[in-house]
């Protein structure tokens, strides 16, 4: 008879960025839902973004010595940091003694896999992009089941390990709240549209660049945006927006604190096609312009947001063309009312709610069930 573990151990891997720390934290939030009194460890790399935000939702991590590939003399030392992120996450395992390790891609996720996989734990991965990284395709022949949030992953790994459960998302993104509230937040006009700009946490600077060249725009309709610039480019977006005097419409910002008043109040957005980005935008149902990154590992924000395009569910702006046509695309999707309900079904289709909950049912199903 099959008997689920009680208490379990459980170590969560990887980071560097937002779309790899959000995914991880509502896992662990997740897992603590199912199992109150499991012992939930994360392994990041030092420097990054992770030792911060992991510790602030409430979870202990441990820290590798461990980068990517770079152009530079810092690659040098990429051997030697393999070589010590190996070791340290093969001691820190087997102190820990986890029953299962959760890959969720970034630099600290490989060294910890390997690490599993000599150890002989079990390991999950969760795939969030539809071109999965190196580092996953390599671990996943070994890990016990891969979650996925797109179809069609065969072409990378086992058919029999897929589990297609969507990303899952930080908590409270879902829209909240009344257009009224969501208005009165940002200082924009409730009764006009809005157009709402995200680059990621750090901005994007394409895209900023890309509504700087035709922010005249704005000047002679109803059309309202909310800029959400990063640190380098709010000073350069309060000048443009001052000098056209636009203050009224035009509301640059560093950073947004809280997304859901944001997605209550866009018609439109503008993105780039990280896969946590497509996820909530899916989740909300917004219309779409994707700006892939084009830097990217291997390209894989234009692969995940020509999934979308090609489902008629978003439409895409190359990053390099974003000063010509940007400002333009956004002007024809705001005026196209009937094309905006229709990416908004479409979009629709590839949210996931309860993604979390059915990544932890894999794990334990996979992982976490004695026989």
């Amino acid at each position: 008879m099959k008997q689920m573990k009680a208490n379990p151990k459980i170590v969560i891997s990887g980071g560097g960025t937002g779309g790899h720390i959000f995914p991880a934290i509502a896992i662990a939030d997740a897992l603590k839902r199912r199992f109150p009194k499991a012992e939930i460890l994360f392994i990041g790399a030092k420097g990054r973004m992770e030792m911060e935000r992991v510790p602030k939702a409430g979870y202990p991590i441990e820290g590798l010595w461990i980068s990517g590939m770079t152009k530079d003399i810092r690659s040098l030392t990429l051997p030697l940091k393999l070589v010590s992120s190996l070791s340290k996450a093969r001691r820190i395992l087997k102190g820990f003694g986890p029953d299962v390790v959760i890959g969720v891609g970034g630099f600290a996720s490989g060294p910890t896999l390997k690490a599993a996989n000599w150890l002989g734990i079990p390991t999950v991965i969760q795939e969030q992009n539809s071109y999965p990284g190196k580092t996953n395709r390599n671990v996943g022949k070994k890990a016990k089941a891969i979650c996925v949030a797109y179809n069609h992953m065969e072409k990378w790994f086992p058919k029999e390990k897929i589990h297609l459960t969507g990303n899952p998302l930080r908590a409270n993104i879902a829209a909240n709240g009344t257009r009224e509230e969501a208005a009165a937040y940002f200082h924009v006009d409730a009764t006009k549209p809005v157009v709402l700009l995200v680059g990621g946490s750090q901005g994007a600077l394409g895209i900023n660049k890309g509504i700087s060249a035709q922010l005249n725009a704005f000047k002679n309709n109803d059309l309202q945006l909310i800029w959400q610039t990063g640190k380098t480019y709010i000073d350069q977006a309060n000048q443009e927006v001052k000098a056209l005097g636009l203050e009224d419409k035009v509301k640059p910002t560093v950073f947004i604190d809280r997304m859901d008043l944001a997605y209550t109040m866009a018609d439109v957005v503008i993105s780039r096609a990280g896969a946590m980005s497509i996820s909530e935008l899916a989740l909300v149902q917004k219309p779409v312009i994707f700006v892939p990154l084009p830097t990217a590992a291997e390209d894989h924000q234009t692969k995940n947001a020509q999934r979308l395009v090609d489902a008629n569910a978003a439409l895409m702006v190359k990053n390099a063309e974003t000063e010509t046509g940007l400002v333009p695309t956004l002007l024809q999707l705001v005026a196209d009312h009937d094309l905006q309900e229709k990416m908004k079904a479409n979009i629709g289709k590839f949210a996931r709610p309860n993604a979390a909950e059915d990544i932890v049912n894999v794990i334990v199903d996979s992982c976490l069930v004695d026989s």
